[in-house]
């Protein structure tokens, strides 16, 4: 295995590394060790080394490209359940398959019922689903996450693998292409993929100034990570015709550096990005009172109130409720705008709403080029009447 380093005047040739390695890949040969083809890049040897003598080699090749292929999506799962996320990425995936004859595979890692949850996802169009159950996967622990989305990454040699742009997809992703010596493109909002199966991975950059066409040409697997609520929903298929596939897994796989002492259940609250209705204070909104007009608004629509950035940065209000590409992205069926502007920064991650609505008394800001409906007016006048609006209509 190229990626991985022994250093000979370090290694007292305890054969440790070759008794925890799960896949019998480590062999000590004359005056070193050995690495044959069957290993997965887990980490093991490297963990339980006593001399530290082991190390990936942090250092890009190039490498075969016809040798990696197809698409394999990592699949969150919260709470038992699986992360809506999943199935965008699997949407996105197979609309890039189609162009290139790949396949669209799936790592699943987790506790008991893990392998019940990779059933749902067969009816999505998916060719394999790759489990690893086990009772030391509950609750998720980047190290040992990362060996088993590994092993799976080093058995299948993807083309390309896709994440999603979560709290836990953040940690795993970066520790994964750091494994495999290859890119990563972070919150990416579009993807496509060339005839040569080199993936265009489109994200803003410069503070969302310009579109990035990013690609990785020379090392395999491609990775990205893809926000939620960026892409479209997988739709089912009539004949599945994919299968689940139980991965192995042994004790020591299983077991992490990270010990948990102790765990509350945050009660789940609806989150921005599957709200359906939304009302922004933006810049034009100038005080506290003026904050909770709006939100007299997204009440009576039922909806949450939301932010841009600078209404956060003068504590108005919470990253978690702030839409922008420091933020959140969404696609409300409904999103009406106070006082926003429309920089890049914010449309970028808001255009896929159904019906933008944009009340602004300048009639050259940026957020009518992307609205639906567009009120020139003081916002201090038309709020209050569409509140009261929507009050009477619920009353009737």
């Amino acid at each position: 295995m190229e990626f991985l380093k022994f250093n000979a005047e370090k290694c007292i040739l305890c054969g440790l590394c070759v008794e925890k390695c799960p896949f019998n890949a480590l062999h000590i040969e004359g005056d070193g060790i050995v690495v044959g083809d069957t290993c997965r890049m887990c980490g093991l040897c490297v963990r339980h080394c006593p001399e530290k003598a082991i190390r990936f080699e942090q250092r890009a090749s190039t490498v075969d490209k016809s040798k990696w292929n197809d698409f394999l999506i990592y699949v969150e799962q919260e709470c038992g359940e699986i992360h809506p996320v999943a199935f965008e990425l699997i949407g996105e995936a197979r609309k890039m398959a189609a162009k290139v004859n790949f396949k669209v595979n799936c790592v699943m890692v987790g506790g008991t019922g893990t392998a019940a949850n990779a059933e749902k996802l067969l009816e999505y169009g998916v060719d394999h689903v790759y489990v690893y159950e086990h009772e030391g996967f509950e609750g998720f622990r980047a190290d040992c996450y990362a060996d088993a989305v590994a092993d799976c990454i080093a058995a299948t040699r993807p083309s390309s693998v896709l994440i999603g742009a979560t709290a836990l997809g953040r940690s795993l992703a970066p520790r994964l292409s750091t494994r495999f010596h290859t890119g990563l493109t972070a919150d990416c909002t579009t993807l496509d993929i060339k005839p040569n199966t080199d993936m265009v991975q489109i994200r803003p950059a410069f503070g969302g100034n310009i579109m990035a066409q990013i690609a990785i040409t020379r090392s395999r697997p491609q990775f990205a990570t893809v926000r939620y609520r960026v892409m479209d929903r997988a739709q089912r298929v009539k004949s599945p015709a994919g299968k689940v596939v139980l991965c192995p897994v042994n004790d020591e796989m299983a077991v992490s550096r990270i010990k948990i002492l102790s765990s509350t259940v945050i009660e789940r609250q609806k989150s921005l990005e599957e709200e359906d209705i939304l009302v922004v204070a933006g810049r034009g909104v100038r005080t506290e009172k003026d904050v909770e007009m709006c939100r007299e608004l997204a009440d009576a629509l039922s909806g949450q109130l939301a932010f841009t950035r600078p209404m956060v940065e003068s504590g108005y209000g919470d990253t978690a409720h702030q839409i922008g590409l420091s933020g959140r992205t969404v696609r409300p069926k409904l999103i009406i705008t106070c006082g926003v502007s429309g920089a890049i920064q914010f449309t970028s991650c808001m255009t896929g709403s159904e019906c933008i609505v944009a009340i602004n008394n300048d009639p050259e800001a940026q957020i009518f080029k992307v609205a639906h409906y567009c009120i020139v007016d003081d916002l201090y006048q038309v709020v209050p009447k569409l509140t009261a609006l929507v009050q009477n209509r619920k009353e009737d």
